[in-house]
């Protein structure tokens, strides 16, 4: 199967680009756009990889495309997207996937909106960990910040009052999450057979999941409120009975999460919060902090956001692993507000037992009207054996990523 998936990124990826520029000028006068982006990445490792049979080389040359066709009916009352997104990698064959983000058709009535198809969902209000986004699956092949997901196909229906949206989502098949191969960078001592999955559900990967989310703003306070059941998107990972690999187990869960930001002049107050019936236990975890913005420095048009955050985790050794357990972060985000997008995220996450460290830092800015640039820059430091990021501690990198819209 992913030697097929394989062959039709390969193949169909040229076409793809050339269908979508074509469509793009057919779109004029019409309910349908076109649109989208290739990209180009590169990255640059600093040391060499820790475990045995991963990928020697000291760079990692991989090429992405996303696409994205969109319709409104004249009316304005429906609507449907369709976007998929491939990627092909020259070391890693997990990494080269192919996934449809978004294929849906919707109706918008009044006072509600019905969905049927795949999409993505986002919840979260916080800028370190997002504890409380549970909608999709995180496509982990393709960053280790885990902000990449999957396409989830559901039936959502929302509806609007005076006092809240009120959205329930039926989802009716499980995306099981992505890992990097055995050349693969970013992986455990054994790489992760995903294929070989097993679940707590005897209906396994067609368990019927389902949430339901509540959402208003009340003054300066956004608050949202949900409730899940289903198939956890976090799996435990238990050797295979080859000795030889890892394989994801997914246990059924029940979920309650929260989400609040109090928004008071140059403040943004922010707090996600879950409480999650698990396969050990039941167990709390939230992450709560501020941004403070400094607006127009030094008279100039740029701003510059001072972030502080507090991650904590309850959770047992034999619940799925979290590296969010009792951290902190602190960040400067600079964004100069120039027509050519230009922003620059630092930050640092310190566990306050350990001392182990993670350094990110993201810069972006586009070139022309369709050329963007972006530079990521990660480190770990001080970790041993027996923490969360210790696999990935010799995975220091730079990257470069060179994008075209159309």
């Amino acid at each position: 199967m992913k030697d097929t998936v394989r062959q039709l990124i390969l193949g169909w990826l040229p076409a793809l680009i050339l269908v979508a520029g074509a469509g793009n000028a057919m779109a004029a006068d019409s309910g349908w756009d076109f649109s989208g982006n290739t990209a180009l990445q590169l990255r640059g490792f600093a040391q060499d990889a820790l475990w045995p049979e991963q990928n020697s080389s000291d760079a990692e040359v991989s090429v992405s495309g996303e696409w994205e066709v969109r319709w409104r009916s004249d009316d304005g009352d429906q609507r449907a997207s369709f976007i998929p997104f491939a990627r092909w990698d020259e070391n890693d064959e997990e990494r080269t996937h192919l996934d449809l983000r978004e294929a849906y058709w919707a109706y918008e009535g009044d006072p509600f909106e019905l969905l049927v198809g795949i999409n993505k969902v986002f919840w979260g209000v916080t800028e370190s960990v997002h504890l409380v986004d549970i909608i999709n699956q995180t496509d982990l092949v393709e960053d280790i910040d885990q902000e990449d997901k999957l396409g989830q196909p559901m039936v959502n229906l929302a509806v609007q009052q005076d006092w809240g949206l009120i959205t329930l989502y039926v989802l009716p098949y499980f995306r099981e999450r992505t890992f990097p191969g055995l050349d693969g960078r970013f992986r455990a001592p054994l790489p992760v057979d995903w294929d070989d999955a097993d679940y707590e559900s005897g209906a396994k990967d067609k368990h019927v999941d389902m949430a339901l989310r509540y959402s208003h703003y009340f003054g300066d306070v956004d608050v949202g409120l949900y409730y899940f059941h289903g198939t956890s998107r976090e799996p435990r990972l238990l050797l295979a009975d080859n000795g030889r690999e890892l394989k994801p187990f997914y246990d059924q869960i029940d979920q309650v999460g929260l989400d609040l930001q109090y928004t008071q002049d140059a403040w943004l107050w922010k707090l996600e919060a879950i409480l999650r019936d698990g396969f050990d236990e039941t167990f709390m975890a939230s992450v709560a902090g501020f941004e403070y913005t400094f607006y127009q420095v030094n008279e100039s048009d740029a701003d510059i956001g001072v972030l502080l955050e507090y991650q904590y985790d309850e959770r047992s050794s034999q619940e799925p692993l979290t590296t969010a357990d009792n951290d902190v972060f602190a960040g400067v985000r600079w964004s100069l507000n120039d027509a050519q997008d230009t922003a620059v995220l630092a930050g640092v996450v310190v566990d306050k037992k350990t001392s182990e460290t993670f350094f990110n830092l993201e810069a972006e800015r586009r070139f022309g009207d369709s050329v963007f640039l972006e530079l990521r820059l990660r480190a770990i430091t001080n970790s041993e054996q027996d923490e969360p990021l210790y696999s990935f501690s010799r995975d220091d990198y730079i990257q470069l990523q060179l994008s075209r819209y159309f």
